[in-house]
């Protein structure tokens, strides 16, 4: 499909367009670029509005829907702002407070496709508005930021997402880059720490979020979620975002008697602030852009329906459940 006009909610402010800009001007321009569309390319899908944040999206994505109808509804996500005082940090970026912010946002998106019946998409997200921070967005900070809102984005009903990247650019975000322009002209891309995230829940794909609780006796930078797959497999990815140097937190997942003992594949550098040495399952992206994880990963058994897991701060695992096999009589 195509999406028309890119964060159309922002155009007067940029002067893109002329003051008095709103959603009728926008969807009159809309109009008339799907009729030239269907003229030139019949049967084209229509993606949008594509607006900059979720409190757009409440005032332009139902407009969107009854007028236009289209097939996916569109919208963006930045947690951190390029131009906040004080800066941004990575902190900041792996807090509580902006996981529950996020939260708060996706709800937003998700209710006017709900309402609608049409899928929505996070067709643009990273770390920091702007093309990123130096030192957050090129951070191990990233890679556990990109695994704990894409989980929450799955969980939350959206139909995928999109991480902006500039490959030009390796000090912004960017899952992928060039560090010089003869790289970037020979297509000799490197993998940044946020790809490690991506890579890490690429088996997500196809699973369907469950219902998770996480209960605590006191307050815990954690993100739990638990995710079924098509055969019965359970995914349960675990993000602990305390700074490092903290206690190792254990986690108890109660997951009943019919599961075989996990295999647990951990994200991992020397703390949030790296800017290299991260690995996934021990395993660093070659050069040629493959990644071979180990063949064998440590097993965490099942004892009276509980998964028990300790992790330590600033990493995050992915751990997968097969079903014990079913016993004829």
């Amino acid at each position: 499909g195509i999406e028309v006009g890119n964060e159309p909610d922002s155009y007067a402010r940029h002067s893109l367009r002329a003051a008095g800009w709103d959603r009728a001007l926008y969807e009159g321009q809309v109009s008339a670029y799907r009729s030239a569309i269907a003229r030139a390319a019949p049967g084209i899908a229509l993606a949008g509005p594509g607006v900059s944040g979720s409190q757009a999206f409440q005032r332009w994505g139902p407009a969107e829907v009854r007028r236009q109808r289209p097939a996916l509804l569109t919208g963006h996500h930045y947690p951190l702002r390029c131009d906040a005082v004080p800066a941004p940090t990575s902190e900041q970026l792996l807090s509580a407070a902006t996981r529950s912010l996020e939260g708060r946002s996706l709800a937003r998106y998700l209710s006017v496709s709900r309402a609608s019946s049409i899928r929505f998409r996070m067709d643009e997200t990273n770390t920091v508005s702007c093309g990123g921070k130096a030192g957050i967005s090129n951070s191990f900070a990233s890679a556990l930021w990109a695994v704990g809102y894409i989980d929450q984005t799955m969980a939350a009903g959206a139909s995928g997402v999109n991480l902006q990247g500039n490959p030009a650019n390796c000090l912004g975000y960017s899952p992928l880059c060039a560090p010089d322009s003869a790289l970037l002209a020979k297509g000799a891309l490197r993998a940044q720490p946020e790809y490690y995230g991506m890579l890490m829940l690429r088996s997500l794909v196809g699973t369907r979020p469950l219902a998770t609780r996480l209960v605590s006796s006191q307050p815990v930078n954690l993100a739990v979620s638990v995710l079924r797959g098509s055969a019965g497999g359970l995914r349960v990815v675990i993000a602990d975002d305390e700074a490092a140097g903290e206690s190792p937190t254990i986690v108890r997942v109660h997951v009943g008697g019919r599961y075989q003992p996990a295999t647990a594949l951990l994200l991992s550098a020397s703390s949030p602030g790296a800017l290299a040495g991260v690995t996934l399952g021990g395993r660093s992206v070659a050069p040629d852009g493959s990644w071979h994880g180990p063949r064998t990963l440590p097993r965490i058994p099942v004892v009276g329906g509980v998964l028990s897991f300790e992790i330590a701060p600033s990493r995050a695992v992915l751990l997968t459940l097969a079903p014990r096999a079913r016993t004829r009589r």
